[in-house]
């Protein structure tokens, strides 16, 4: 009989108890598992708002997104024990050549449609939390090294990180458009007043334009029974704009269509989700779907009517989405969730979000500076790469 290999620790269910008291373990993700109410508990409770890593989102997304994700769970008990309750959980894969080389590391799971990739991280004792955490890979013989992609540069969680005091570096940092308004009435009633007079101007126009043609109306949506129906036309209106054009549309994208709707449907069920839309009688102009963690909201994606650009839905629906926070909507802060260079939020909300890929070494890792060296020479190669092409777009256009 052969010799069967040995088995793959990097790969196969682990759970190791570590010092003092708690469990770590390397998990699937499966919606069948005894954990997962432990994991919705965790993600309403956590340290830092993610609900692209709590349990409904996730696991809706794991047929289209998920090939190779697994969760690094900390728990008080092996988690399929009754009562089990998680510290932290991170969906993440194992990269085996990052950079060419053998060098594998572990790298937090993101994609298209979950662009936020902080742990959970219980918020009460979230110290603890991540020191179990970041001890977890060495326990059971996984690399020394995490890539935590799109995680905050700022705030809690980065300060937790840096009195934990393992080594960690920062590629591809940003700073992306945020409504966090304070809760005084006088500040929110003076929160716009930083558009200028020209832009104020030229709001009024575009309104104007859409006006003429009907009336038009700004919703935002909570009723779970009417989302089916919101969110097809969302996706047949994002169909007929320039997506639908070149190709990148929900629609023309069946796997992810199908994510996006079980998405809703599963966060519609808890009150997680909100759509906001313009609307002018029947005909839907602008639409937005936004995910919730208490009262953070958080854009997912967004659609508009680009038949007639001097009407700017999009701009209007931003704008009037604004106005309806600031004014008393159930919602307190959102997170634009936006790329690099995307300036439609930050036109309206003045807050900024920094954000940034976030290496960190877990345990003790010998080779965590070569690590670092080569993600950043990773990191402008890219960048080279990226102005090479606006070079060319520029000169053909």
């Amino acid at each position: 009989m052969p010799k069967r290999p040995p088995p793959d620790r990097h790969h196969d269910p682990a759970t190791v108890r570590l010092p003092g008291g708690l469990v770590a373990a390397f998990r699937p993700l499966d919606p069948a598992a005894a954990w997962v109410p432990a994991w919705e508990a965790l993600g309403a409770t956590a340290l830092v708002a993610n609900p692209f890593y709590e349990a409904a989102y996730a696991l809706a997304a794991a047929p289209a997104f998920g090939a190779g994700v697994r969760m690094l769970l900390i728990a008080d008990r092996p988690p399929e024990e009754p009562g089990v309750r998680l510290l932290a959980a991170w969906p993440h894969r194992l990269v085996r050549s990052r950079w060419g080389v053998p060098l594998p590391l572990l790298m937090g799971w993101t994609h298209g449609y979950a662009p936020l990739g902080v742990p959970l991280i219980d918020a009460g004792d979230p110290g603890t939390a991540l020191a179990a955490f970041l001890a977890a890979p060495g326990a059971v013989g996984a690399p020394g090294r995490l890539l935590l992609t799109n995680a905050p540069a700022e705030g809690p969680f980065r300060d937790l990180l840096d009195r934990a005091g393992n080594r960690q570096a920062a590629y591809w940092p940003h700073r992306r458009g945020m409504l966090s308004p304070a809760s005084d009435p006088a500040s929110r009633e003076t929160y716009l007043d930083h558009l200028s007079g020209n832009r104020r101007r030229r709001l009024r126009r575009a309104r104007r334009r859409l006006d003429a043609s009907g009336t038009v109306t700004f919703e935002l949506l909570t009723d779970p029974a009417v989302f089916p129906a919101a969110l097809d036309a969302h996706i047949a209106l994002e169909s007929a704009s320039w997506k639908g054009r070149v190709g990148t549309a929900l629609a023309q994208r069946p796997d992810e269509a199908a994510f996006l709707r079980d998405a809703v449907a599963a966060l519609a069920e808890r009150g997680q989700v909100r759509i906001a839309r313009l609307q002018q009688g029947g005909r839907l102009l602008a639409s937005a779907v936004l995910p919730l963690t208490g009262h953070d909201a958080f854009v997912l994606k967004v659609a508009h009517d680009d038949s007639d650009p001097a009407a700017a839905p999009g701009v209007q629906l931003v704008h009037r989405l604004t106005e309806d926070v600031l004014t008393g909507s159930d919602i307190a802060r959102i997170d634009s969730c936006a790329p690099p260079g995307f300036e439609l939020a930050t036109l309206f909300w003045r807050e900024r979000r920094a954000i940034a890929h976030l290496l960190v070494e877990a345990g003790h890792d010998p080779l965590f500076p070569v690590a670092s060296r080569l993600e950043r020479a990773r990191e402008a190669v890219a960048r080279l790469r990226l102005a090479l092409r606006e070079r060319r777009e520029k000169s053909r256009g």
